[in-house]
């Protein structure tokens, strides 16, 4: 019998409940990420959250189109990588990312989201790889290819890949242990690698994961909703801004340059959340200079 098949024998011999859980998957170009994501929502019954839907999202939230095509999967050159637009762009993929996931049941394909949602119970990490001789031959094949140009293809994708993650989770995104699958698609098919991982993921996630994960989940999309508002509605200068959501308390953490705008960042979250205690840890600027220099 062949290895794989003796995998799947032994895989389906554990019997398992349906698991509600989050997958994020993370893929190197032409090993096979799209195909396999879309079908391994399909056979879960999640909600795959490929490019498009998730573009619209950020677009939905007010990221016009121009910031998008600059920062979405790409490696910003030096200026946009400090500007605010950068900022911008983070802070809202994260609230779409957190709004999507608090449903629960789906399938996310990129955008850095095994970095955002790592370390939450219930979510699995996969990364799809492929021997480069086999992604130059399905890129030469899907796109009529020369060679040369799907090697080319081959490292500017890596390349961009590369500098997205860096830039936004500062993380060597091809580090194996950020996730709990690394699963080589040379020799598999789409529906062959969607199985393998449903069948992982029914071994691995219990029920209290699942729980545990809704609640930090819920705490981490209210926090961002909090900081986008005041960062892009009210546009407070406040850097480095960041809320932590603990139980029935919000704490507010950054550096600005005046005491009003503490005291208004502080009002506004009560506003937004008058069911719990609001307090600040966003230090003045002139305090923030004395105390590291």
């Amino acid at each position: 019998m062949p290895p794989f098949d003796m995998l799947n024998v032994l895989l389906y011999a554990i019997p398992k409940e349906a698991v509600m859980a989050i997958i994020t998957m993370s893929r190197k170009i032409a090993s096979l990420g799209d195909e396999t994501s879309s079908h391994l929502a399909n056979i879960l019954g999640y909600k795959f959250i490929e490019r498009k839907y998730l573009e619209q999202c950020l677009i939905d939230k007010g990221l016009i189109p121009e910031k998008l095509k600059k920062y979405d999967e790409k490696r910003p050159g030096f200026w946009a990588s400090l500007s605010r637009d950068r900022d911008e762009y983070f802070d809202l993929l994260r609230e779409v990312v957190y709004e999507i996931a608090n449903e629960g049941n789906c399938v996310f394909i990129g955008r850095g989201g095994f970095a955002i949602l790592r370390n939450i119970p219930g979510v699995y990490a996969v990364r799809l790889i492929a021997e480069d001789g086999v992604r130059v031959s399905r890129i030469m094949k899907e796109f009529n290819y020369t060679e040369k140009q799907a090697n080319d293809l081959i490292k500017e994708s890596d390349n961009n890949r590369e500098g997205f993650h860096k830039c936004f989770f500062n993380v060597e995104y091809e580090e194996a242990s950020f996730y709990n699958m690394v699963l080589n698609t040379s020799e598999i098919t789409c529906q062959e690698a969607a199985q393998v991982i449903k069948n992982a993921l029914e071994i691995t996630i219990k029920d209290e994961d699942v729980q545990k994960g809704k609640k930090r989940i819920r705490d981490l999309y209210e926090a961002q909703k909090i900081v986008n508002h005041i960062s892009f509605k009210l546009h407070l200068s406040i850097y480095f801004l960041d809320a932590e959501v603990v139980d029935d308390s919000i704490v507010l953490h950054g550096i600005a340059d005046s005491p009003y705008t503490i005291e208004k960042a502080v009002n506004t979250t009560k506003e937004l959340c008058k069911e719990k205690k609001v307090t600040s840890d966003i230090k003045l600027i002139n305090d923030y200079n004395n105390k590291h220099y």
